[in-house]
């Protein structure tokens, strides 16, 4: 990792340094001895020798935390450079889970003594004063939650970076979804798994030539764009980012397909064929991580969406994220991920989103879960990533990378460790025979 270039500081200076003092302070929130070994701004460590260093390179960091305490304020801290991690940043954050895990940290409650102590430490050490500034990298979305032009600025937060800076992360075919992974040959890549998903999908949903297809949030057009050439359906792509339209639009150029593939910039509630307008309804419908970003109060509408856009006894599949727990207060996976990936994010037990669909009026035929395939995808990415740290530094700043590294680092983590899984749902429209064979063969 680059280093940042340390700010003069206002600490005060201790006979017993800065660092033995803050983990004398955080004795009672972290159930004894540090889990990390600290280095503070004044070069003083303390901690465990054998364990993952963690540098605070300002009293910023610890001002980020006294205003952000937890996740936030330590993410904040680690994108802009005020805190280090000087160690296997996976391995650091699977060590700290781990002791937290072990000691039972989650039902600590220091008492106001131990509060009153670690406040008074921290302005001793010169960490106490007004907020630090935002991160640049963190998002601000405004205006009323899940609302058509709140749902275009969170979009285009994470996805309009640039077409550039995603094809230096995923493979050819732009795939920003959890692959297949169908062999474990050192020479299987990222990109023979994508493909073996949309083949997956195009596969499960009965695409053959002719058939009208409708994939909704379609993003870089993976499966738009496979299930024309390669399954010979009639496609039409949705899409809000006008990045990826952008994009698409010169794929289907180069490829010749301006007669097979249609895609618009539209949000899922204005494609007119799921409203009794236009040409009609499809064959098929698909919709791949898409639905987490439509919202709780939203998902009925968007389960209507893919009911009412395919016709009787025509096939419906979605992939998507679920949580079986989650913490109170964060549907989208976490302070970090809502503030700076996926503003307005939903997930839920898989269960939940199957009711969801029910109530839509689909039948739902199929639950596939796919939850390690997804640490294998993103192990992939996050090895672009990081053989293309320099062209993306160029592309963003050295705190988008930070804010990405965390991003696929933790995100693998939480499909590792179970506490984030994805689900491939396959259903019907009621109203017609559906075509789905009756022994299944795999």
């Amino acid at each position: 990792m680059t280093a940042t270039q340390e700010r003069p500081t206002d600490a005060r200076p201790t006979d017993a340094g800065v660092a033995p003092r803050l983990a004398e302070a955080l004795r009672p929130f972290v159930g004894g001895d540090l889990p990390v070994r600290l280095r503070a701004w004044d070069g003083s460590e303390a901690g465990p020798a054998g364990a993952p260093l963690v540098e605070l390179r300002s009293p910023d960091a610890i001002r980020r935390l006294l205003w952000h305490p937890g996740e936030l304020g330590a993410a904040q801290a680690y994108v802009t450079g005020e805190l280090e991690v000087h160690h296997d940043l996976d391995e650091a954050l699977t060590h700290v889970w781990s002791v937290a895990a072990e000691r039972g940290l989650s039902g600590v409650r220091p008492s106001p003594g131990a509060f009153a102590r670690a406040l008074r430490t921290a302005v001793d050490v010169g960490a106490v004063g007004r907020p630090p500034r935002t991160p640049d990298s963190q998002a601000q979305v405004k205006g009323r939650l899940h609302s058509k032009l709140r749902d275009r600025r969170a979009i285009s937060h994470h996805y309009d970076l640039s077409n550039e800076f995603y094809s230096l992360i995923l493979e050819p075919q732009m795939a920003y979804s959890c692959g297949y992974h169908t062999s474990d040959d050192p020479a299987y890549t990222v990109e023979d798994a994508q493909r073996d998903k949309l083949d997956l999908v195009c596969t499960k949903l009965g695409l053959e030539p002719g058939m009208r297809f409708l994939d909704i949030g379609c993003g870089w057009g993976s499966l738009s764009l496979h299930a024309a050439e390669h399954f010979g359906a009639q496609v039409v792509g949705v899409t809000i980012s006008a990045e990826q339209k952008k994009f698409i639009d010169a794929r289907i150029a180069e490829r010749g397909l301006e007669d097979r593939v249609e895609i618009r910039l539209q949000d899922y509630r204005e494609i007119p064929e799921a409203h009794g307008r236009g040409a009609g309804p499809f064959d098929a419908v698909g919709s791949l991580e898409m639905g987490e970003h439509v919202g709780e109060r939203n998902y009925d509408t968007y389960a209507q969406v893919l009911h009412d856009a395919v016709r009787p006894g025509g096939r419906v599949l979605i992939q998507q994220m679920s949580r079986a727990g989650g913490r109170k207060g964060h549907p989208g996976g976490g302070p970090f991920i809502e503030s700076f990936i996926a503003p307005d994010m939903t997930m839920r037990p898989v269960g939940e989103t199957v009711a969801f669909l029910e109530r839509g009026g689909l039948e739902v035929r199929d639950v596939h879960a796919m939850r390690e395939h997804y640490v294998k995808t993103v192990a992939g990415w996050l090895e672009n990533f990081e053989r293309n740290l320099d062209r993306l530094t160029e592309l963003t700043s050295e705190e988008v990378v930070r804010v990405w590294r965390l991003y696929l680092v933790g995100g693998a983590m939480a499909f590792r460790d179970g506490r984030m899984g994805v689900d491939q749902i396959l259903m019907v429209r009621p109203g017609a025979a559906h075509t789905l064979a009756a022994v299944r063969h795999s």
